[in-house]
């Protein structure tokens, strides 16, 4: 369940536009354990010199088909195919500077290769931020004729509190001036380089994951030092809620689930009660069909907001709810649920790691799902949780906001209970209000059918994309005129 939203929209987002009849090509690092079997009619397309530290490095191009879409894979034996995407269980490689220069070189310099003319490059996060700057440095001076130059840059912002940072000295290594080391318009952020900022400063325009997050990080002390960037740019700054996959999560088709159910009318929530009896069975819960349950889903720690969680765990069960928390983190975290499990017999469960089955169960078995993470807004899994009629108690000011209406704001039309404190006790003040709503078997009934309603798909988030994508091309286009 916790594949990161970056990994779930970079194989959802090409599907739903290559769906819509565009043509698309996904380029990607061959890192390693990458599943390369899942690729049809792998074959080389190319061999590559790219610019790197002290001269050129050789990559190889290698080209593949997954689904309906055209993989593109960069491939160097030392820097990516015998290590990870970022790095080890000691941290971060210390070169990962080195190795996405060359990437973001490599994603541009093989387009004529490929035989690809975009008109458009959508990148993601701080590992792809160096393509529009090298696209402005190398390209749409020096070689306009190039595809590379043509091509206007979407950059997609998924996690801001990672920005690929590294010392100053690493600039003539790897090919940008030293007049672009400043704050404004420039790739220095506290005396450091800082990949993010670059590609939030060279794209065409930038993505968030929602409207009110593109708003938000605007604001002193909420973009992660990248405000006064943000602020400058709030004219090509925009946030796309994204999309959920429902070939794989709907109760109605859903193989995982004890019974499937719909929200069309009332009489179709009867497969989610025989799904919450299943739930409290299998993992010895109260068998209570009354007993809220919660389904906790993620990494258990303070990144994704169970630090929280874990301060009211006791309280939330006293109060006569049920939790099943699915999921990993930190032994000393998962020694303390444990703990709390062992006390609480009955009211608890901890479901550890990662198990498909048990993720898509709790999911339709619970009542609701906290998502408490104060800045990874956790959005495909709220929209997922109202997919399958589990009402979200949600941080308010974490971006999901924009899919969900609160229930204090309009009882008549809302869609999930949001804390504003984030802080044990506004998570414990959404859940009591949950619990008093849920009293009311009529008024939670109306409260599910209202979420499963919500339209998620990536065909309507593939729609909002596109418009998007046609304000960065018309931007090129007035580019390109005004250099002529």
């Amino acid at each position: 369940m916790r594949r990161t939203n970056l990994a779930e929209i970079a194989e959802a987002l090409p599907h739903s536009l290559a769906a819509a009849g565009h043509d698309v090509r996904v380029i990607l690092p061959h890192s390693l354990e990458m599943k390369i079997e899942l690729l049809r009619d792998l074959r080389e397309v190319g061999v590559m010199e790219v610019p790197d530290v002290g001269g050129v490095t050789q990559v190889t191009v290698r080209q593949g088909t997954f689904g309906s879409l055209t993989i593109i894979l960069i491939e160097h034996p030392k820097l990516f195919g015998s290590r990870y995407p970022y790095g080890s269980d000691e941290g971060p490689y210390a070169d990962n500077w080195r190795r996405y220069a060359l990437f973001a070189r490599a994603v541009l310099e093989c387009l004529p290769l490929i035989s690809f003319k975009p008109d458009l490059l959508h990148c993601f996060d701080w590992t792809t931020g160096l393509i529009p700057l090298y696209r402005e440095l190398e390209y749409v001076h020096q070689q306009p004729n190039h595809p590379a130059s043509k091509a206007g840059v979407f950059f997609g912002l998924q996690n801001l509190a990672m920005q690929g940072t590294f010392e100053r000295d690493i600039l003539p290594k790897i090919g940008i001036p030293a007049e672009y080391f400043r704050h404004i318009d420039g790739v220095a952020l506290d005396g450091r380089v800082n990949f993010l900022k670059a590609g939030a400063e060279f794209s065409t325009m930038i993505g968030t994951h929602s409207a009110s997050t593109a708003s938000r990080i605007q604001d002193l002390d909420c973009g992660y030092g990248l405000e006064s960037t943000f602020s400058r740019r709030k004219k090509e700054l925009l946030g796309i809620s994204n999309g959920i996959d429902y070939s794989a999560w709907d109760p109605e088709t859903d193989d995982f689930i004890h019974s499937k159910y719909s929200g069309q009318q009332e009489s179709d929530l009867a497969g989610k009660k025989r799904c919450k009896a299943h739930l409290q069975t299998t993992y010895r819960l109260d068998n209570g069909p009354r007993t809220p349950v919660i389904a906790v889903i993620g990494r258990f720690d303070a990144e994704s907001g169970f630090d929280i969680v874990a301060e009211v765990l006791t309280q939330l069960l006293e109060r006569n709810f049920e939790v099943v928390m699915l999921g990993q983190g930190q032994e000393s975290i998962i020694e303390r649920v444990r703990t709390v499990e062992a006390t609480f017999a009955g009211r608890c469960r901890l479901i550890e790691g990662f198990q498909a089955d048990a993720a898509h169960q709790a999911l339709a078995g619970s009542d609701m799902v906290i998502l408490p993470s104060h800045f990874l807004s956790s959005m495909s899994l709220c929209a997922i949780g109202m997919r399958y009629g589990t009402v979200p108690l949600v941080y308010a000011h974490a971006g999901v906001d924009d899919i969900v209406i609160d229930h204090t704001a309009s009882p008549k039309k809302s869609t999930a209970f949001t804390f504003k404190a984030y802080s044990g006790a506004g998570l414990l003040e959404a859940a009591d209000e949950a619990r008093a709503v849920y009293k009311s078997a009529q008024e939670w009934t109306e409260l599910t059918m209202r979420c499963m309603a919500e339209d998620f798909s990536w065909k309507r988030c593939g729609a909002e994309y596109i418009k998007a994508y046609r304000r960065v091309t018309r931007r090129v286009r007035a580019q390109r005129d005004a250099i002529a």
